[in-house]
């Protein structure tokens, strides 16, 4: 079957419609997870009973429809920090220690009790959208935000109960994540249940000395305030919210503040009780070189240091941080350049190391204490892959548990008696195994629906290909040829699919590589299309990733530049007709190849392009760049706007006007340097989209135009 623009818009793309977010109950006798049935983007709660095999929907949304135009603003916006694009249920949890199931959904809670029957609705004080319910880890209770504030109500009913205060009138917020904290640290939460439950963590966020940076909504039928949307947004070198972390009891009766120490100019990173009561926090300075991880005495907010992170590089965040029985724990560090394992006694001191070598540990999946086992993924066996693996809390022999190359994925019970094993690779779309952590047997295949446009497409996987720069690193690119017997041997015409930045892999023996239709799109109208992973991507480890520290956008391009000239060594590229797409970072390379290679690339498409980085965030930017003050150059010149009187190809601006992470000002920006250097452009402006385009006749609708684009020029 053909494959046509719309076919390149749909989401859920072919295969990748997976059973996710499995989850052990607490008992050890159901496994929960969402799905689509149907293969669209609405998904239902349903369990899976592992003795009988029974499987139940538990929750059925029903809507028929993927508006999300129902949805509050603050919950869209915390939508986009976390790029969810499904609908229905998207986010469930288990009380820890009982069996109830919170549902999250149109701004209400919803609870199944132990029997899994009926959900019910738990009622709230009506003041607002309710945000991020949680339950205590005895399901007896459930806290969440409303009003700036958090509330907590009982489960089984009953008048919800304000526990924290003065947010509102003083124009900050209780436990809420800040901008930054969801869109660059990837913490979510906004406060956090104590193990007995009588005490919330939580933070207090204040942005009132921030400016104002108005959106208006230049496509609706009316004006005023409902056509605007005003965001404290924090650029490079200006001030951060100013945020404290706080803990107070469950009943709202007592607030203690934590010391987090003299410089108020830090970043909260993670916040996390430990089984033996003390609160922890990792605490970030400004310029993301060191890290203290600090254990609070939650009665007098009291800090006793555990450890000090330093690298003069920056810093990675990440979840692997693990508490052990002893008051000890697990800690990852790209101290050598890549990511590994360490363990620490109660007091904070180095005992070992319990991974090493080159090569990344990506996550921790379970640690077995009873068995001292640690279960997790890295990229120990290639660089393109991700596999399971187990180690002695001690150290020593790694033993690998995955088969076959290719992605995993792992949930772990509990116990460490079972786990999820979600496998794909290139040629094989995700399967979901239920294995023994015993003898790493199959136990069964969980249910999944087979998505029958991968038959209807016989989408062929890309090749993998390493290739050298010219200053001999090793690089890695997915190349995706053209039909030979429709387009013949070469060369072809190129489409360069970029994104360039730090933080993200493209090529990797995964299905979703396959499943790009953009890619196969272009593939089948006779484009050979290709990936690069340049350096300052990720899973390389932090010298690969850290060569582009100061200066964005140069060493990136001259790599896609030596990716686009072993395609014309190899024979299979026309180097007169190479062009080049992406989106975001992406957008930005785009643009800085046509300006910095015009004898490469003869035609962009800059999809919501970060033009100068003093027009974005703080976190992100300074990680890479430092303070704008401290490196002026290197912001200069990492500029598009430097080099706009270079481009001499085509180029095609595409943004959102209500993109509220890169603002449509940087390709205004842009197009006023274009102006003034008197070189062409076209622009395609969508009204209606923030930075991730979700409506599919937008997305329709641009896919066709870059298809054109392309088609005219190359």
């Amino acid at each position: 079957m053909e494959i046509t623009a719309r076919d390149a818009a749909i989401y859920p793309q072919p295969g990748t419609s997976v059973p996710n977010q499995w989850r052990f109950s607490p008992d050890g006798a159901w496994l929960t997870y969402l799905d689509s049935p149907q293969l669209t983007l609405e998904q239902r709660l349903y369990a899976y009973h592992l003795s009988t095999g029974e499987r139940r929907c538990l929750f059925d949304p029903s809507r028929g429809d993927e508006d999300e135009a129902t949805l509050s603003l603050e919950e869209r916006l915390r939508r986009e920090r976390t790029r969810t694009r499904a609908v229905g249920v998207t986010h469930y949890t288990w009380a820890q220690h009982a069996p109830k199931l919170l549902i999250p959904f149109a701004g209400e809670i919803l609870v199944l009790d132990g029997d899994l029957s009926t959900p019910r609705k738990v009622a709230t004080n009506g003041h607002g959208p309710v945000l991020d319910p949680q339950f205590a880890p005895d399901g007896s209770s459930i806290a969440y935000v409303q009003g700036s504030e958090i509330w907590v109500v009982a489960t089984n009913g009953g008048a919800p109960q304000q526990v924290t205060y003065g947010a509102r009138e003083s124009g900050k917020t209780h436990g809420l994540a800040e901008y930054i904290a969801q869109e660059e640290m990837g913490r979510t939460q906004g406060f956090w249940w104590s193990p007995d439950g009588a005490w919330l963590a939580f933070t207090e966020v204040d942005e009132n000395h921030i400016p104002i940076y108005r959106i208006v909504h230049q496509g609706k039928d009316t004006v005023g305030a409902s056509a605007q949307e005003d965001h404290r947004y924090p650029f490079a070198g200006a001030q951060n919210a100013r945020v404290r972390l706080g803990v107070v009891r469950s009943n709202g009766q007592e607030c203690n503040w934590m010391d987090l120490g003299d410089d108020e100019d830090v970043y909260l990173a993670r916040v996390a009780w430990w089984p033996d009561g003390r609160l922890v926090a990792q605490i970030e300075n400004r310029a993301q070189t060191e890290l203290r991880l600090v254990a609070f005495d939650p009665t007098t907010g009291a800090p006793t240091p555990l450890l000090t992170e330093t690298n003069a590089t920056w810093i990675n965040l990440h979840d692997m941080l693990y508490p052990l029985a002893d008051g000890g724990f697990i800690w990852a560090s790209e101290r050598t350049g890549y990511m590994h394992l360490y363990r620490y006694d109660a007091g904070g001191h180095l005992m070992k190391s319990i991974t090493q070598g080159e090569w990344m540990v990506d996550e921790v999946h379970c640690v077995d204490q009873a068995r001292g086992l640690v279960y997790f993924s890295s990229t120990m066996a290639h660089p393109l892959e991700r596999q399971l693996y187990v180690v002695n809390i001690e150290g020593g022999e790694i033993a690998r548990l995955s088969e076959g190359a290719g992605f995993h994925s792992a949930v772990f019970d509990g116990e460490g008696r079972y786990y999820v094993d979600i496998a794909e690779d290139l040629d094989l779309t995700p399967t979901v195994m239920l294995r023994s952590t015993q003898n790493h047997g199959v136990l069964r295949e969980l249910p999944r629906t087979r998505d029958p446009r991968i038959e209807d497409f016989a989408l062929t996987p890309p090749e993998t290909r390493a290739f050298q720069s010219r200053d001999g690193v090793t690089l890695y690119a997915a190349v995706y040829r053209p039909a030979t017997e429709r387009f013949g041997i070469g060369p072809y015409p190129v489409v360069v699919s970029v994104y360039g930045g730090p933080h993200a892999q493209r090529v990797t023996r995964s299905w979703a590589l396959t499943a790009d239709m953009r890619a196969q799109y272009l593939r089948s109208l006779g484009f050979l299309v290709m990936k690069v992973d340049n350096r300052g991507s990720a899973r390389r480890g932090l010298a690969f990733e850290g060569a582009i520290k100061g200066h964005l956008g140069a060493l990136e391009v001259r790599d896609q530049v030596d990716g686009v000239q072993w395609l014309v060594d190899e024979g299979l590229a026309d180097p007169e007709r190479v062009g080049i797409v992406g989106w975001s970072y992406g957008g930005y390379m785009a643009a800085m190849c046509l300006a910095q290679a015009p004898e490469t690339f003869k035609a962009a498409v800059a999809g919501a392009p970060v033009t100068h980085w003093d027009g974005y965030d703080t976190h992100y930017t300074e990680r890479y760049m430092g303070m704008p003050e401290d490196n002026a150059e290197g912001y200069s010149a990492s500029s598009v706007m430097a080099h706009a009187s270079h481009i001499e190809g085509a180029l095609l601006l595409v943004h959102g006007l209500i993109d509220e992470n890169v603002h449509f000002r940087h390709t205004a920006r842009l197009i006023n340097a274009l102006i003034r250097a008197g070189k062409p452009y076209d622009l395609l402006l969508f009204p209606d989209e923030r930075h991730m385009p979700r409506g599919l006749e937008d997305r329709v609708y641009m896919e066709s135009r870059i298809r054109d684009f392309f088609a005219a020029i190359l």
